[in-house]
């Protein structure tokens, strides 16, 4: 299944992200930034992804657009040509799906500090989803890969929102709150 448009594919922190929201948001200049950091790139537009199993998706680049980035204002750039081939990756399994908003978007739309996870259901496999606002003189790519990081770790089984949760309910409990 091809998912066209308004889609980057990363390789961030080794972890298989895809990167959409609305047209003019700036996911490509975040892809480059990406990029520049040494993250790599898989797609950037359309993504072909394939269900490989009854968990997994794996996304890949159509041969066409293969190395290659848009950037308004730019145009287009051999990614593998300018930052080397480990600035590119063949495919990778998704793991993660990063939503950019505008900020009155999330304010309507998306819960600030959610309990559960969020995920996005695609191909009939569930994949976690954050959302990340964009604002003028946001850092997204921290933004980004701070996300990533924070998704490994509840992979791994460690979820902040839990154990703080767990620290405010003892905090409760003792006499030293106040």
């Amino acid at each position: 299944t091809l998912f066209p448009y308004t889609t980057l594919f990363r390789s961030i922190l080794g972890l298989g992200v895809l990167i959409t929201g609305e047209s003019g948001l700036g996911k490509s200049e975040l892809g480059l930034e990406l990029i520049s950091r040494g993250n790599g790139l898989v797609a950037d537009d359309v993504v072909d992804l394939h269900r490989i199993n009854q968990t997994t998706l794996e996304g890949r680049c159509p041969e066409l657009l293969q190395n290659m980035l848009e950037v308004r204002g730019i145009g287009l750039l051999d990614i593998r040509a300018i930052f080397g081939e480990t600035a590119v990756r063949r495919h990778m399994r998704l793991k993660l799906i990063v939503h950019l908003v505008r900020k009155q978007t999330l304010e309507r739309d998306y819960e600030r500090m959610p309990a559960e996870p969020i995920t996005q259901e695609i191909l009939g496999i569930p994949i976690r989803k954050v959302v990340i606002q964009m604002v003028a003189g946001r850092n997204a790519a921290v933004l980004v890969e701070a996300a990533v990081r924070n998704t490994i770790l509840q992979l791994r089984g460690i979820d902040s929102y839990a154990e703080f949760a767990e620290r405010q309910r003892v905090a409760m409990n003792t006499d030293n709150f106040s």
